[in-house]
């Protein structure tokens, strides 16, 4: 284990040519949504370059980018460290979260068709597995797959694009009560699918409103217990 926290060889090698700052900023990014990389973690850029098999420039470019989106905190004299969430920061976020995917629920209940439904049922089947093999990082991936997917099934793109900017942080504020969410979460996407394939809107946005709420609430009751 390296002083960054990452298991040696979990990070793959970045391959050339290509954008290579953007490479390592995509990198980076997932490292921190995923939680690879902790908040409050020290960021040394000459362990991230050695991790990722680049020089350090890169590496320092990716960090700037970062800060300024509010992923890393630049401090003077200390070094970069990954951003701590305040819990106000957090309720903000999923507090939007939960009105974009309510209306997105609405609109896929209006709009969804049987292929649509089928690959939220996949979906539903995977999640369900990996919470029973408590593979946290899966459950994670596929919890973002379906609400994407619901988000797809709706239609609007503008819609789509908020969701987007925000789908990160999700998964980031996500990860930590993914395993205290565990089957219950899957449940309720279970009753999502049923009300959209029924093309009830109005019980399709009260329950991604309860969903979303839930999660909302397990991600503030994690810093009290």
């Amino acid at each position: 284990m390296l002083s960054t926290g990452l298991p040696q060889g979990a990070v793959p090698k970045l391959e050339r040519p290509g954008p290579l700052r953007d490479r390592v900023y995509e990198a980076l990014l997932e490292l921190i949504t995923t939680r690879a990389l902790q908040p409050g973690q020290h960021l040394v850029e000459s362990e991230l370059a050695g991790h990722l098999g680049v020089s350090r420039q890169p590496v320092r470019e990716a960090l700037q980018r970062l800060n300024t989106e509010g992923w890393v905190d630049l401090r003077p004299a200390q070094g970069a460290f990954v951003h701590e969430p305040t819990e106000e920061e957090a309720d903000q976020l999923l507090t939007v979260r939960t009105l974009l995917e309510a209306e997105a629920a609405r609109l896929a209940a209006a709009n969804a068709d049987s292929a649509g439904i089928a690959a939220l049922e996949e979906l539903l089947g995977q999640g369900l597995r990996a919470v029973a093999s408590d593979d946290v990082d899966a459950a994670v991936t596929l919890n973002a797959r379906f609400h994407a997917k619901i988000m797809e099934l709706a239609g609007n793109a503008v819609l789509g694009e908020l969701a987007a900017q925000v789908d990160r942080r999700v998964r980031w504020y996500y990860t930590p009560v993914a395993r205290q969410r565990g089957q219950q979460s899957w449940i309720e996407h279970r009753d999502l699918i049923a009300a959209i394939a029924d093309g009830n809107q109005q019980e399709a946005t009260e329950l991604m409103r309860q969903h979303t709420e839930h999660t909302r609430r397990s991600y503030h009751a994690r810093a009290e217990s």
